[in-house]
């Protein structure tokens, strides 16, 4: 225990030492959320595989291995990097010359007014806040196994560590750690995956003790299943705001296409260990525990603690950077979205830096409340995926290629997929929920925007080609 006590309090010092250097170096809001457009090549990078390797790698997917086999990384993992490569190349270039800060905020400039605050409120309520809490789980876990505390005070202990470092440095903070980092969750999961192979025999006893259908990329229920459920995770993807954000605080077009890809394949590759540490672990791991406790199970069982120390710290680093990333997403949300444009439009730089932060403690608490009292945090995130996928992906694409889409027509495929997603349940449907909510959303918005005339407060353009006047601050505060 005193390696890993060593290890989680030297690493912890660091992060806030650093988080309060950049408190007093952050001077503005855009400094402060998106890192004031002007983030290098590596950083960015950096910050991709840490986001990217959050719970889901380290807990989740270690656990979905264990129980599902190699056909998750098919399922879920692989789509999940496909389609955020798909957004890099294709949109990051239009994306990053917009110069916004949310994927709301594309939404509020487009058609002006009101019309951000459906996918403000996705982005910072239904999404941030139960992944921020599965971080905070995950992090408790950590301590648990680690320092012998128990689960509650764990979360506690989390919630401090990780609202202090968030408020303190900000988006700035972040992408820097995260690129020192990804080097550490990169070596850590490397470590685990290698002493897992030589507990159990190499490769040729593994493949010789373990069924078919947990090799198999297709699993036991077949090439339908796998295209099914990646058709239910992948589009989430191209609409994560966490991609957005590294799009945005970007020097560049030129960094942001380049960064994105290479931190993207990075962590597809990355990403195979989990679920091949997970099929490894049923050869001496009792097949009723919790799929959740396998990772640290792992490490804790196979390493001495002078290395295992590395590889929990490999986990803090990963679940910490997402943590950091998913509060600033929602405190993006809260600040820009909704105070900026709705309560405040002429908000001074010392106002939005105050509510910024202000922002930051609500979605933590938030994130705290849920680690705590929602039982089923993990159905509530795949939810939280396929309501964002269904209600935005549409209207963005529209957004993106489609001149004659219309505000009445986005506000009302957003409201209608998000009802239609939310009832499929009850329905009684022999469709998948998310091609029932993609079928409703893009009908609704098609044939609404042929039927309704553009609002005054529209921008009327497709942005892929055109852009908006929040791409020319001259232009933008001249029409003010």
């Amino acid at each position: 225990m005193t390696w890993y006590i060593s290890y989680i309090g030297l690493y912890f010092i660091l992060m806030l030492s650093m988080g309060i250097y950049y408190f007093f170096k952050v001077k503005t809001y855009d400094e402060y959320l998106i890192g004031g457009w002007n983030t290098n090549f590596w950083p960015i990078v950096g910050t991709i595989i840490s986001t990217w390797c959050g719970a889901a790698v380290f807990i989740g997917w270690v656990g979905m291995g264990f129980t599902v086999g190699l056909s998750g990384y098919f399922k879920f993992a692989l789509p999940g990097i496909l389609f955020c490569l798909l957004l890099i190349v294709a949109f990051a270039g239009p994306l990053r010359r917009q110069r916004l800060y949310t994927i709301a905020d594309l939404f509020g400039e487009r058609f002006g007014g009101k019309s951000g605050i459906i996918p403000s409120v996705l982005s910072a309520f239904i999404y941030s806040v139960p992944t921020l809490a599965l971080q905070m789980i995950g992090m408790s876990s950590i301590f648990t196994i680690a320092l012998g505390i128990d689960v509650n005070t764990g979360i506690a202990l989390s919630f401090v560590l990780i609202v202090s470092f968030t408020i303190l440095g900000g988006l700035p903070a972040t992408i820097i750690t995260d690129a020192i980092q990804s080097i550490i969750v990169i070596i850590g999961i490397i470590v685990l995956a290698i002493s897992s192979i030589n507990f159990a025999g190499g490769f040729e006893n593994i493949i010789a003790n373990t069924p078919a259908d947990y090799i198999s990329p297709l699993g036991a229920e077949g090439l339908g299943s796998v295209l099914l459920y990646a058709l239910s995770v992948g589009p989430f993807y191209i609409i994560w705001q966490s991609t957005w954000q590294r799009i945005f605080a970007s020097k560049s077009e030129q960094v942001a296409k380049k960064a994105g890809v290479t931190g993207f394949i990075i962590a597809g590759l990355i990403s195979i260990l989990p679920y091949t540490i997970g099929v490894i672990a049923r050869q001496f791991v009792p097949t009723d525990m919790d799929p959740d406790l396998i990772f640290s199970y792992v490490t804790a069982e196979l390493l001495h603690p002078a290395i295992g120390g590395i590889v929990f710290i490999g986990l803090l680093a990963a679940l910490m950077t997402g943590a950091t990333s998913f509060i600033l997403q929602g405190s993006s949300n809260l600040t820009r979205d909704l105070y900026q444009r709705l309560v405040r439009p002429n908000a001074n730089n010392k106002q939005l830096m105050f509510s910024a932060r202000i922002s930051v403690i609500i979605i933590s608490l938030l994130g705290l409340i849920a680690a705590y009292f929602v039982t089923n945090i993990e159905t509530a995130y795949q939810w939280a995926l396929r309501l964002s996928a269904t209600v935005l992906v549409f209207p963005f694409l529209a957004v993106m290629f489609w001149k004659r889409v219309t505000k009445k027509g986005m506000i009302w495929s957003m409201i209608s997929a998000l009802i239609a997603t939310l009832s499929w349940p009850y329905l009684g449907l022999n469709i998948d929920h998310t091609i029932f909510g993609f079928s409703v959303s893009i009908l609704t918005l098609v044939i609404i925007s042929l039927l309704t005339r553009h609002d005054n407060s529209e921008q009327v353009r497709a942005v892929y080609w055109n852009d908006l006047n929040s791409a020319n601050p001259s232009e933008t505060k001249s029409e003010q």
